[in-house]
């Protein structure tokens, strides 16, 4: 039911706003608010295959969504601080045990949590405030959300052009695709790591 009604949203809002519905999906996606980033990529991705949508266009409209609206999360996260979103959290969409997830990432990997966290189901719609709540550098901030939401942003986009009329089908397997991705990031950061480590001696 609550799917149906989501698809009917994102349908309705991408085919209304074209470009612009991108955009302000995938702003309120990097928000708190539940719009599954899983149905407006792939949905956008199939109106590029049938020429309806152009594919850089695309991109950059959802790249700029996700960057704008991460940054306002940022900003609340800065703004209010930690104690505050924990306590009126629950009244914004927000899952106390997730954010938890979150700020013990943060801590202990420092900055570069914010692009792993853009391939974690559900901790990435919190990370932007956990940052803001540590007052983590801007520019740090943008860079890690831009590349990471480029790469996230993508791979649905590419999912919805490869699978065109059938782009919904695509929720059915959003969690493997999560997990998927979640071993691609993870087995890249270790190839960096061992890089940079050799580099060193």
């Amino acid at each position: 039911m609550i799917t149906e009604f989501l698809i009917g949203f994102v349908l309705q809002a991408i085919s209304m706003l074209g470009y612009a519905g991108v955009f302000l999906l995938m702003l309120m996606e990097s928000t708190v608010l539940p719009v599954p980033s899983e149905l407006v990529m792939p949905f956008a991705g199939y109106l590029v295959s049938n020429g309806t949508f152009g594919l850089m266009e695309v991109i950059i409209a959802s790249l700029a969504g996700s960057i704008v609206g991460s940054l306002i999360s940022y900003y609340v996260g800065k703004s209010f601080g930690r104690a505050t979103i924990v306590k009126f959290g629950r009244f914004f969409f927000l899952n106390e045990h997730h954010l938890g997830i979150a700020h013990k990432w943060f801590e202990k990997y420092g900055d570069k949590t914010i692009l792993a966290c853009r391939f974690v189901p559900a901790v990435r719609h919190v990370i932007s405030l956990v940052a803001g709540t540590a007052e983590m550098n801007l520019k740090k901030f943008v860079l890690y959300t831009a590349i990471g939401a480029f790469f996230w942003n993508s791979v649905l986009l590419v999912a919805g052009i490869m699978l065109q009329k059938n782009w919904v089908e695509i929720t059915k397997y959003a969690e493997w695709l999560d997990i998927a991705i979640i071993i691609g990031a993870v087995v890249f950061t270790a190839f960096l790591v061992i890089r940079h480590l050799k580099s060193r001696r």
